[in-house]
């Protein structure tokens, strides 16, 4: 098998993981989302934010303890604030989505409100997605494996006598 077999087979198990994470992070979105909005009389998008907040703080644990587990883990500050800064853009794409849906065309029932949080979810999870694995939890380098020693140069053998042949000496 080939490196390009295995370099999707590991961009496919990396996807997978984000996604395990990211699909139980959606319900962590919407379930706050819903629960805000039917205990609160929070406005739609106040409520949407707070969910997302939370949404957050659960993903980043996923992600690093899980997806990501085998990433550089040297620079916690530097990933923790890309990781805030990139789920903030995520966070204002998504409750973007929702925000135009609500008061920019007036769709503003529970269901319609679910629909475009979903759909804000997708959106900005693509942008998550290539931000997280570019950015924030980055790959170690590749580690070079040593190469064998080189083999010691063979001996080499000659068929030639012991001692020098002699030679006629020339006489004057």
């Amino acid at each position: 098998m080939g490196h390009g077999a295995s370099r999707l087979r590991r961009i496919v198990r990396e996807v997978a993981k984000f996604g395990a994470v990211g699909g139980v992070g959606v319900l962590v979105n919407l379930a706050v989302f819903n629960l805000v909005r039917h205990t609160t009389d929070l406005q739609v998008v106040r409520a949407s934010v707070i969910a997302t907040v939370v949404a957050i703080v659960f993903n980043y644990v996923g992600f690093r303890y899980f997806t990501y587990r085998d990433r550089d883990k040297s620079r916690r500050t530097r990933e923790m604030t890309l990781f805030l800064l990139f789920s903030a853009i995520g966070l204002v794409i998504e409750n973007g989505v929702l925000y135009a849906a609500t008061y920019g065309f007036g769709w503003n029932t529970p269901l319609q409100n679910n629909v475009f949080k979903f759909l804000g979810i997708g959106i900005a999870t693509l942008f998550r997605f290539w931000s997280y694995r570019s950015w924030v939890f980055r790959a170690l380098p590749a580690r070079e494996t040593p190469a064998p020693p080189a083999p010691a140069p063979a001996p080499v053998l000659r068929n030639e006598p012991a001692v020098p042949p002699k030679t006629k000496q020339q006489v004057p």
